[in-house]
């Protein structure tokens, strides 16, 4: 039985945080691509508008008997309006990858059209058929650019076709496309999540009724799985009965062996000192005290052993204020010569998780120990650490004992003073049956100027049904 708890990974975290990435970056992706067709969407029907104006030009534009190129009438009011943002023009390439103006709209003002690096090499390139691209118009505004070179007859030179118009509202409309439709996927994924969340909650609903189980047997609440669980879980729930079947019955079969051992090793030892009393000496001493030893030797280890198999059995429950209430009384009247006072506190919620005799084993040997030693005052507290854990501090105000001689006191058959009665088993048999049970003990030197001892055992989780 361990005393602590280790944070784990939790599965529901797990399950949720994967789908979660997992979708929002599906979602994410999405609202990208969304936006990008529908901003090549949007760019290709401005295109098809500066498609039909080069084209309009072509088609209208002729050559002057003096070799001069006349373009069409274009009624479009916005060209005719100074820096308007709707261009065209009319060029021949010179030296140098450039175009020379021949003929513009009167929106350029007294500008030209800038024509990207390598925009008249793709031109020349695809005689004939409108490329576009992005440039910069007079005013700065970000333009779409169209433009085609052709041939027009009684001219040997070729001559470009360009037209162009501010793309601000194509990127305006695709900006606000972007900022809806990620809203939308937004909303949409944290909706996905927390259907993940509900959906994982109400999936492992049954591991989690599963884990209260569990926890209700091994604190005593229950002694098996009862809950109707899904055909995924229930063959683990029928092992986990099987298990605990067994483990019961091996601790049964343990108790019954131990119960066995103490009768089959204290008859041959009473026959022994009887046999003692009967014909006394020095013989007959020296085998009363080595079978007064062997049956304290065995006795200790019966204790030990009942403990390790009751804290693996399936959970015992034992209050602790009435426990410390029946030792102090008890010992305060044993130790009446010795005027003892024995003040001790203990809250009444208090639960040990394991059986009042272990209980009463541990704290009266500690009792009587600090009793033993005290110069008429000890001084008990009991208290819950954590969830898990009972700590009791037991001091007395005795001469207490070197720091160096503590660890050793923890030893089988060490005794502070051996001209007093006992067999110094008492610290080391409350030392075994904490350790059988999961729990510490552990010595310091009391500000009461005695001895002070602190036991950890575990305490019983209470049921939070």
């Amino acid at each position: 039985m361990s005393l602590g708890t280790q944070r784990r990974p939790s599965l529901v975290r797990r399950l949720v945080l994967l789908a979660s990435v997992w979708s929002l970056a599906a979602l994410v992706v999405t609202g990208l691509v969304l936006t990008a067709l529908f901003q090549q969407a949007a760019l290709s029907r401005f295109d098809q508008g500066l498609n039909d104006v080069v084209q309009g030009l072509y088609s209208g534009s002729s050559v002057e008997p003096d070799g001069r190129v006349a373009a069409p009438p274009i009624t479009d009011v916005r060209s005719l309006r100074a820096y308007s943002g709707r261009y065209w023009q009319v060029a021949e390439p010179s030296s140098g990858g450039r175009l020379t103006a021949l003929i513009r709209s009167r929106s350029l003002f007294d500008a030209e059209l800038k024509v990207p690096d390598g925009f008249l090499a793709r031109l020349q390139k695809s005689p004939g058929a409108v490329v576009y691209d992005d440039t910069q118009g007079p005013d700065g505004e970000a333009l779409r650019l169209g433009g085609l070179l052709s041939r027009l007859p009684g001219r040997t030179l070729p001559v470009v076709f360009l037209a162009a118009e501010d793309r601000s509202p194509v990127d305006r409309d695709a900006r606000r496309f972007a900022v809806v439709t990620l809203s939308a996927l937004l909303l949409l994924g944290i909706g996905l999540i927390a259907a993940v969340v509900l959906q994982v909650r109400i999936g492992l609903r049954p591991l989690f009724e599963l884990r209260r189980e569990i926890a209700e047997i091994r604190n005593g609440n229950s002694d098996r799985l009862s809950k109707d669980y899904p055909t995924e879980l229930s063959p683990v729930a029928d092992e986990l009965n099987g298990l605990l079947a067994h483990n019961q019955e091996v601790v049964e079969r343990q108790r019954t062996h131990v119960g066995n051992l103490a009768h089959a090793l204290k008859t041959p030892l009473s026959v022994i000192q009887a046999e003692a009393e009967r014909f006394p000496g020095p013989l007959a001493n020296l085998v009363q005290r080595q079978a007064d030893t062997m049956r304290e030797q065995v006795e200790h280890h019966l204790r030990r052993a009942r403990a390790a198999a009751r804290s693996q059995g399936s959970g015992e429950r034992t209050l602790v204020e009435p426990v410390v209430d029946e030792l102090s009384r008890a010992l305060e009247s044993i130790v009446k010569y010795k005027k003892v006072e024995i003040d001790w506190v203990c809250p009444p919620d208090l639960v040990f998780s394991g059986e009042r005799q272990d209980l009463m084993e541990m704290v009266g040997n500690l009792l009587e120990n600090a009793c033993k030693w005290s110069a008429g005052y000890v001084r008990v507290s009991c208290r819950k650490e954590d969830p898990d854990r009972l700590v009791f501090t037991i001091e007395d105000n005795g001469s207490g004992l070197p720091v160096d001689r503590q660890n050793e006191m923890l030893e089988r058959g060490v005794r502070l003073d051996e001209t007093l009665p006992g067999s110094g088993l008492g610290l080391s048999i409350v030392d075994d049956l904490a350790r059988a049970y999961g729990g510490t003990m552990t010595l310091f030197s009391s500000d009461l100027n005695g001895l002070g001892v602190v036991l950890v055992l575990p305490a019983l989780k209470m049921s939070t049904h």
